[in-house]
């Protein structure tokens, strides 16, 4: 199937879902499922070797929270995905606080912003100390902040997240350009 297919697929069936169509979520789930997968593997690849958490329990705990979302107002696949993205990093956030790892370093590595964009295979990102950062860029500039959420922790494209905030490509690029530097000073302090 092709990828504009899919897309349109998916943006169909969360339009019937959302209507109250249960049916359209039966058809939606195995459609999505592998990408939820993905993302979450991605997650994981970001997380300290011993973590317990697994992507098969991150999906499942996305996927029960994106169901009980029954007032969203669903745009689109990218805007699924991005929300999607959004209840991971959530989920991974509050697993690493209640494993105490803020609070004792949990045996995390340091691990900069710069390099953890980079997505370097195998090196653990300190989850809690990036939502911190994004945390407090939100309060400088949300965008700039969701633009980073769904890029890094949602893996969309630049144009897919150009889509999911109703920008341009360029503005998005100029945004995570900006918050790349700006979470990078933020994280040295």
């Amino acid at each position: 199937m092709r990828e504009s297919s899919a897309s349109h697929d998916v943006t169909h069936l969360l339009a019937r879902w959302k209507d109250g169509d249960e049916a359209a979520l039966e058809q939606l789930v195995p459609i999505v499922h592998d990408e939820l997968r993905r993302l979450a593997q991605r997650q994981m690849v970001r997380e300290n070797p011993g973590h317990t958490l697994q992507p098969t329990a991150l999906v499942n705990e996305a996927y029960l929270r994106l169901v009980n979302l029954t007032q969203m107002q669903w745009q689109n696949r990218a805007h699924f995905f991005a929300m999607a993205a959004r209840l991971m990093r959530r989920i991974l956030v509050d697993f690493a606080r209640s494993r105490g790892y803020q609070k004792r370093g949990g045996g995390a590595k340091q691990v900069s912003f710069t390099h953890a964009l980079a997505v370097a295979e195998g090196q653990p990102t300190d989850v809690v100390a990036l939502n911190d950062a994004l945390d407090a860029l939100a309060q400088v500039d949300e965008r700039k902040s969701q633009v980073v959420e769904l890029r890094f922790f949602g893996g969309l494209s630049i144009e897919e997240t150009a889509e999911v905030l109703s920008i341009s490509r360029e503005t998005v690029k100029r945004d995570w350009k900006f918050a790349k530097m700006w979470l990078l000073r933020y994280l040295r302090t």
